[in-house]
């Protein structure tokens, strides 16, 4: 079949996928005739975005074809947004490097399933929405079918938590899914708008009843297979947001503090001093720790010490993770202060004493070991109830009265961890949550950990450099995913809990819901065999009020997207899907817990290539996003430059590499779209009725017979298997470097050598020359080529090119291949091309230098060429002489060493020459 095709009409989706057809010429060979329709008497970029989204809309054109077979469709698991507000440049930056890959797909042959989803389950709905409609969920209260919100929309101003109106958890819910469903719609306006080539009949939300089933049924999976568990244990918490943080939600900020030299004291009095940031934590102590190693504290292992102010009697203990040059280089093991405590009262068996509770404040309480004790008023007095910055300061004047206060506290700036959305240093609180084992904790049924590293191993990362931190997070995990969020807009926990016979919750009678009911609220519904009045008494039950991460439901997608357990016909042809596209910041979390839910569930890779994108920087260099400030919306760029103009500035970053926000790029971008309309209406107007505009062109490569014409062909096809190798490794800033180049060149040169010889003398087909068919063959032949390669990255205005002369769409076109090219040039050399280009700068240079018009004839000129460029330039010399005005004699001779610099012109240069008269300026009508 011949590589220029007939017609890229789109498959409808109950169709098999057609191969686009070729007519045959009475010669028998294979070539297009391509009719001209209507070439516009102006072009512009200017409203092909609305003109093309609506037509392939209408036509299907990226519809998917459920009739392939999995060998025949390209999958991708395209990332859900957050719906929080409003999508950023980043957005656009990394989901065009994910668009140009599903177009090149497409045209490669491939039935690209492409889905689009809404991430709108999880915290930063919930705080857009309490602050968007001034509530606050309440779960105590009923709901209020007739509720109506106090405001409707902010304007951007935070409404205070005490101004917020306290709404039923339902009601909350529905002021969620309402929000969220107009910012989806805003989404998809901008998704089109930038030339997404998504099928949009193909679409989810990670709340809707399908994702929310489906997450159920993996967690109630991961339940039977002892995947998950509950435990009560210490965790990391957000006082803020009253919920609990796993591990990949974490942020290490810089956090001012004060170093305390406090005092403890031995058995015979001495004092071991240590050096502590919290202070208000020395009513938790269990042991003072030091490294085994560390000469000046070896005599008191084994020993014990009191504690200041309160007098409790701790252990003096060894372990490795103690920090010798740290402080004094002794430190209160408290539970908790931080991880570090965590692991020393896990691995030395130490008691638990905790203090502070969910709501970042102490104890109300006073503890049980304290309340004997000599410190028991104390914290009865100054401590119960009060937050940790109070309570430090109450600390530390009791500590300073008792003179157990070593100096005054040094001021310190300290690493300490957040809640990436929250504004207050976490909290370590025991409490009761839910895990999936992810290789974090040791499992005695199996090695995860080396199970999910293998997985790392098979899976094929673009670009390799990434794979790194794959493998160093796994490596780094101290602890089983953590998935159960204590928040209202989120997928519930599907299981509720018997009650015995005082009504006291038994969590080892879990009640759990069959595959077939689900999705289940636990909050509102009874599980099956009770009734709703049981809820809360004797004997009955209650339901889980936590609802899951939402990464444990992002983490399905490519499950979601591809039917699983819903739709199998679908699922057996997409998944396990081809690509995840990302970016590099959410590797420890999307991309890894997505491979634990597939390898869990399937026992496969849920992808096989990772696409891993950058972060778009701001003109400071530092990373843009919505909680830094610094963030560009895209619509009004896409309104300003024009779609095509802000994809080639994406386009034009590598994966993994961090790319600067620059309008100077989209500028160059949209100068390129504008150019491939302008150079395509020239190539388009020979042969063409100038009364109607109408006319047909035939792609016959037997008609290229012009060596010049041949040899541009030939570099072409140097082109297209470059940008195929390119796109094949998933660079896609290399297929464009080496498309655009060469289309600058092409437009630069070969647009101006042949553009005499392409016009020819006289209209009729009979009157025409054979040198001028061979150009005019040719320009449509690169230009058929150069839409098809340069597609992916500025889609609008390739496809507007194509709608002048051809039916269907371009992104419907077969990929072009080299052989076609190759065949038609005959082996003839592409350098040929470039030596031509440059006798033809050499005449222009000369021209420029005089200070006359490029039109100004010259009668006769002697030109030094290299001896490699020498052949080129001889056989293309016509076409330099009518494009330079050259009118006289023009004579070659071979350059001597030294004559010309190679990095102008090549080194061709004119050494004698006669100017004519410059033409006369026609006046002004």
């Amino acid at each position: 079949m011949s590589d220029f095709p007939n017609s890229g009409a789109p498959t409808a989706p109950e169709q098999t996928p057609a191969a686009n057809p070729t007519l045959a010429t009475t010669a028998g060979a294979d070539v297009v005739r391509a009719v001209v329709r209507e070439v516009p008497d102006r072009v512009s970029t200017d409203g092909l975005e609305a003109k093309f989204d609506e037509r392939w809309a209408a036509e299907g054109t990226f519809a998917f074809d459920r009739s392939a077979t999995r060998e025949q469709v390209y999958s991708i698991d395209t990332p859900p947004p957050t719906v929080s507000g409003s999508l950023h440049v980043g957005h656009v930056f990394s989901y065009t490097h994910t668009d140009v890959v599903a177009r090149f797909q497409r045209m490669r042959g491939k039935e690209v399933f492409y889905p689009m989803g809404w991430d709108d389950n999880g915290l930063p709905t919930e705080r857009r929405v309490q602050n968007y409609f001034g509530v606050r969920c309440d779960p105590s209260l009923p709901y209020d079918p007739d509720f109506t919100p106090p405001h409707q929309g902010t304007e951007g101003k935070k409404v205070k938590p005490a101004d917020q109106v306290p709404i039923s958890r339902r009601n909350f819910i529905e002021l969620c899914e309402e929000l969220t469903a107009d910012d989806e719609r805003q989404f998809e306006e901008l998704w089109r708008r930038l030339g997404l080539s998504v099928d949009w009949a193909q679409t989810y939300q990670t709340i809707d009843s399908t994702s929310r089933a489906a997450s159920q049924r993996a967690f109630l999976r991961n339940l039977s297979r002892g995947e998950a568990y509950q435990a009560e244990a210490p965790g990391l918490w957000d006082v803020t947001f009253q919920t609990a943080v796993a591990q990949a939600e974490l942020e290490a900020r810089e956090y001012p503090g004060h170093y305390h030299r406090v005092a403890f004291h031995g058995a015979d009095g001495s004092p071991v001093h240590i050096e502590t940031t919290r202070p208000e934590l020395i009513p938790s102590v269990v042991a003072l720790i030091a490294h085994p190693d560390d000469e000046r504290y070896q005599h008191l292992f084994g020993t014990t010490v009191t504690s200041p102010l309160f007098g409790v009697e701790v252990p003096v203990l060894a372990h490795h993770a103690a920090a010798m040059d740290k402080g004094a280089g002794i430190a209160m093991c408290c539970t908790f202060g931080d991880l570090t405590d965590v692991q020393w009262w896990r691995e030395l068996q130490l008691p638990t004493r905790s203090v502070i509770g969910r709501d970042g404040r102490l104890t109300r309480d006073t503890p049980a070991w304290l309340a004997d004790g000599p410190g028991a008023a104390l914290y009865a007095e100054a401590l119960a109830g009060r937050t940790a910055f109070s309570a430090r300061t109450a600390v530390v004047d009791a500590l300073r009265e008792s003179g157990d206060l070593d100096g005054e506290p040094k001021p310190t700036q300290r690493m300490t961890n957040f809640y990436e959305k929250g504004d207050k240093p976490l909290e370590i609180v025991t409490s009761r949550q839910w895990y999936i084992r992810n290789g974090g904790r040791a499992w005695e049924q199996r090695d995860l950990k080396a199970e999910l590293l293998g997985r790392g191993k098979e899976l094929d990362f673009h670009p390799d450099f990434m794979r790194v931190r794959y493998d160093n997070w796994v490596n780094g995990l101290n602890g089983d995913w953590l998935i159960s969020r204590q928040r209202f807009f989120g997928v519930a926990v599907p299981v509720w809990y018997g009650l015995d016979e005082n009504g006291e919750v038994d969590y080892e009678r879990l009640i759990t819901p069959s595959e077939a009911e689900l999705p289940v609220d636990p909050t509102s519904q009874a599980p099956a065999g009770y009734t709703e009045d049981q809820r809360g008494t004797p004997n009955g039950f209650v339901g889980d009020n936590d609802v899951m991460d939402t990464w444990a439901t992002s983490s399905l997608s490519p499950l979601i997207v591809s039917g699983w357990e819903r739709d199998a016909d679908l699922f057996d042809r997409v998944y396990p899907m081809d690509l995840r596209p990302q970016g590099q910041d959410i590797i420890r979390t999307w991309l890894f817990s997505s491979v634990v839910r597939s390898h869990l569930e399937c026992d496969v890779l849920p992808w096989k290539n990772a696409a891993i994108s950058g972060w778009i920087l701001d003109p400071d260099r530092k990373k843009m996003s919505k909680s830094k400030g610094n963030v560009v919306t895209p619509m009004d760029l896409l309104v300003e430059h024009g779609s095509d103009a802000v994809r080639y500035w994406a386009a034009a970053a590598r994966l993994g590499t961090d790319a600067a926000f620059e309008v100077g790029q989209m500028k160059i971008g949209r100068r390129l779209a504008i150019k491939v309309l302008n150079a395509s209406k020239f190539a388009l107007t020979f042969g063409v009725d100038p009364e109607t505009g109408a006319g047909e062109i035939v792609l016959d490569p037997a008609a290229v017979t012009v060596d010049l014409d041949r040899a541009m062909l030939a570099g072409l096809a140097d082109v297209v298997d470059q940008a195929t190798a390119a796109l094949e490794a998933y660079d896609h800033t290399r297929a464009l470097e080496i498309t655009e180049s060469y289309f600058w060149a092409f437009c630069d040169d070969y647009l101006e050598l042949v553009k005499d010889r392409a016009y020819g003398a006289g209209a009729d087909a009979d009157q025409v020359s054979a040198e001028t068919v061979s150009a005019r063959t040719a320009l449509a032949i690169a230009l058929d080529t150069m839409l098809r390669l340069l597609a992916p990255f500025i889609p609008f205005a390739t496809e507007e090119v194509w709608s002048w002369w051809r039916t269907g769409s371009v992104h419907r076109a077969p990929w072009p291949t080299a052989e076609p090219l190759r065949s038609a040039a005959q082996g003839v050399d592409p350098l040929g091309l470039t030596a031509a280009g440059h006798a033809l700068a050499a005449l222009r240079k000369l021209k420029s230098a005089a200070k006359v018009s490029m039109k100004t004839p010259i009668l006769s000129g002697t030109v030094a060429v290299p001896a490699a460029l020498l052949p080129g330039v001889r056989s293309a010399l016509e076409d330099v002489r009518g494009a330079g005005r050259a009118t006289g004699t023009l004579d070659l001779v071979e350059a001597t060493d030294g004559q010309g610099d190679p990095d102008v012109q090549g080194g061709i240069v004119v050494v004698s020459h006669e100017l004519g008269e410059p033409p006369a300026k026609k006046p002004r009508s």
